[in-house]
């Protein structure tokens, strides 16, 4: 069923509040949705939404927690969200990140010991809206293996990127360290399909093409060996650097009343500082690249209202009554 923004965002915000969270963790989140949904990232949208749900109900998210902002140098923030959400921790330091990034060119930030990030391309999309390039990762609980261990090492550790253009939306590219989604194994053991060699492997650390024993299992890393050391670079910027839960060491974020504690760190970049005409030249690349037949990520989105399947809005609305 499709949603206006605002009736959508509403919903959203009264099931938050309905599970016992403060007005900023409700409003932090429930923006953080919506954006989600309109940026196409459906799955990290109202989808996820029932996991941070749950997650207030059963103690792993602090529902009023406030985060601890610290800042040792000009150009670096560190906020501890307190097994609170990382939205919430990004909202209150947003506005003196970007005022950092512009005045000496470069500021980084690291949020340590939160619920996972939802949409990692939210954080940097939102850099990228105010004129500045950001990269970013985060970790998660460990669902991702390698086909030398077998055991689960690593979060799925996602990066983004994202640059503003000359006109329009800013460039945004999101994506995981894994081969494929853990969603992507669920729907194609529901319906009996196989899966490409390399995705996963089953309970037992052997690689498989069986959906149905790859669900018991674990995910792969892109690209083998260059994916695992992406994601191991990643889980050294968004744990060690942030002083977050190894994802080995995180508890599971859809289980257990104990929060996952892991990290974001994120990079701001002011592109004036090094060079004139950023995002001119930039929007003059990706249409070449696009000419060449490139697919640029994000081009093909034109979404205006949100559009969520009966069953996970039931879901959501449930919390509400």
């Amino acid at each position: 069923m499709r949603y206006e923004t605002e009736d959508a965002r509403r919903i959203a915000y009264d099931a938050i509040k309905a599970v016992g969270a403060s007005d900023g963790v409700a409003h932090a989140l429930a923006q953080a949705v919506i954006s989600a949904e309109l940026a196409g990232s459906k799955a990290v949208g109202f989808a996820h939404l029932p996991d941070y749900l749950d997650g207030f109900v059963k103690g792993r998210i602090a529902t009023h927690a406030e985060p601890v902002i610290r800042s040792s140098v000009p150009a670096a923030i560190s906020v501890d969200a307190k097994q609170g959400i990382a939205q919430l921790a990004f909202d209150r330091v947003a506005d003196d990140l970007l005022r950092r990034a512009t005045d000496y060119g470069v500021a980084v930030l690291s949020i340590a010991h939160s619920f996972t990030v939802g949409e990692l391309g939210y954080y940097t999309r939102r850099c990228a809206e105010r004129d500045l390039v950001a990269f970013a990762t985060c970790n998660a609980t460990a669902q991702m293996t390698t086909l030398e261990s077998g055991r689960a090492v690593y979060g799925t550790n996602p990066l983004s990127f994202a640059a503003p253009l000359a006109q329009g939306r800013p460039l945004v590219i999101d994506q995981a360290s894994s081969a494929t989604a853990f969603v992507n194994l669920r729907k194609a053991a529901e319906q009996g399909e196989s899966i490409p060699p390399g995705w996963a492997v089953d309970q037992n650390g052997e690689a498989t093409t069986d959906a149905r024993e790859a669900v018991k299992g674990l995910l792969l890393a892109f690209g083998g060996a260059r994916g695992a050391n992406l994601a191991m670079m990643m889980e050294i910027l968004a744990a060690g650097m942030t002083g977050s839960n190894w994802s080995m060491d995180a508890p599971h974020y859809a289980s257990g009343s104990e929060s996952p504690g892991v990290g974001l760190f994120l990079v701001v970049f002011r592109p004036q500082a090094l060079v004139e005409g950023f995002a001119e030249r930039l929007s003059a690349q990706l249409g070449r690249l696009a000419g060449a037949g490139v697919r640029i990520p994000g081009s093909h989105i034109n979404v205006h209202e949100v559009d969520v399947p009966d069953d996970v809005m039931n879901r959501v609305r449930a919390y509400i009554s």
